[in-house]
C-alpha cells in the first residue's frame, strides 16, 4: 500500500499505513502487549515548534484515556493521552534535550512512551489509517 498523504487547504500530513491512530491524534504501534505512543505529523504540526515535553515516570500505571505526557510548544500547551491501561516501560529521554524530534520525526524517533498493557489489547478504540485521514479531511474543513 505505502503511506497516506492527506492533502488539505491548510497543509499536508503524512498517515502511516502500519500504524493505528486515536481521535485525540496519537500514533499506536502493537508489538504483543507492548504499545508504542507518539503523536501524528497532522498533530505536530497543530502545535508547531515543540520546546518542552514533561514525560512520565517509567513504571508509573498509566489509565485508558488519561493524559500521561504534556507537550509544550511556542504556540499552546497540549496533552498526550493512554489509549490504554498498563504500565509504561520506556520512556523516550532523548526528548528532554531535543524535543524538537517530535517535530522533525514523529513516526521515528520521537517517540513518546511505550506501555505494557494490562489485559488485552482492544483495537475497537482505534482508527485505521484511512479512517484517521478522513478525520483529518474533516477537521480541516471545519
Amino acid at each position: 500500500m505505502g503511506d497516506i498523504i492527506v492533502k488539505t487547504k491548510v497543509g499536508e500530513y503524512i498517515v502511516k499505513d502500519d500504524l493505528l491512530y486515536t481521535k485525540t491524534d496519537e500514533w499506536v504501534r502493537i508489538e504483543d502487549d507492548i504499545v508504542t505512543l507518539g503523536i501524528t505529523d497532522y498533530a505536530q504540526k497543530k502545535l508547531r515548534y515543540i520546546v518542552n515535553v514533561e514525560l512520565p515516570e517509567k513504571d508509573s500505571e498509566v489509565k485508558a484515556g488519561g493524559s500521561i505526557v504534556t507537550l509544550e510548544s511556542v504556540k499552546t500547551v497540549a496533552d498526550v493521552y493512554s489509549p490504554f491501561s498498563g504500565k509504561i516501560v520506556e520512556v523516550n529521554t532523548t526528548l528532554l534535550d531535543e524535543p524538537d524530534l517530535i517535530n522533525k520525526d514523529p513516526y521515528g524517533k520521537g517517540w513518546i512512551v511505550k506501555i505494557k498493557v494490562h489485559g488485552t489489547i482492544s483495537k475497537e478504540a482505534l482508527l485505521t489509517p484511512q479512517q484517521y485521514a478522513d478525520k483529518i479531511k474533516k477537521e480541516e474543513e471545519k
